[in-house]
């Protein structure tokens, strides 16, 4: 199966067109307030009008109001939830009626691989991120790949992320095969800005790999 790529925190639809035009699956919205990389729904429902087919579209929400997720979805049209907080199974089975569903873990260690299995049936892929106190993702760390291989094997799709960028994503891919892979802050010159060469680079490497 191909390997499919999202670039998350898109904030400007140049680099929307940006990350489209270099092979991009899918483009990230992060509808988080206070973080860095923050779209308003309005501001993003304008992006994705302009994207043309079969380019999926997915919101990043941390803990937030179902009532907010849902309206978020209409609006901006969303193909996928992902959630990236602590959020109950129940949460993502209760959205799943209306989009798919990633459900987010901050790997720290073994154990956290044990949180995994709860959350099989409530999303269709588990994304495995780098945990860093204090943030929810876009960090840019890195975690121990050889915890996603393991989460592989449960048999679930796999999305990786955390601290990936163009000069290691090809040792990622081979050592992992994941189903996806997630960048954000990796092919950016600054937060919420991506970096069209970076972009070209990344997913180059990553389809060769």
């Amino acid at each position: 199966m191909a390997l499919r790529i999202k670039i998350c925190g898109i904030t400007r639809e140049e680099d929307a067109r940006a990350a489209i035009d270099a092979g991009a699956d899918a483009l990230g919205f992060v509808f988080v307030p206070g973080t860095p990389r923050f779209i308003e729904p309005r501001r993003a429902a304008e992006i994705v009008h302009g994207l043309p087919p079969f380019v999926s579209r997915v919101g990043l929400f941390v803990n937030a109001d179902p009532g907010f997720i849902r309206a978020t979805l209409a609006e901006v049209r969303l193909d996928t939830v992902q959630l990236h907080g602590d959020e109950s199974p129940q949460v993502g089975q209760d959205l799943r009626s209306q989009a798919r569903v990633i459900q987010a873990f901050r790997v720290q260690g073994p154990e956290t691989l044990d949180r995994l299995p709860a959350h099989r049936d409530s999303s269709d892929a588990w994304l495995l991120d780098a945990y860093v106190p204090g943030a929810a993702g876009g960090t840019g760390a890195r975690f121990d790949w050889n915890l996603a291989v393991q989460a592989r094997e449960l048999g679930h799709a796999l999305i990786l992320a955390g601290g990936l960028k163009p000069e290691n994503i090809a040792e990622a891919v081979r050592q992992v095969r994941p189903f996806a892979i997630d960048v954000s802050s990796g092919v950016e010159s600054a937060p919420g800005r991506k970096d069209t060469d970076k972009v070209r680079r990344l997913i180059e490497a990553a389809r060769s790999a």
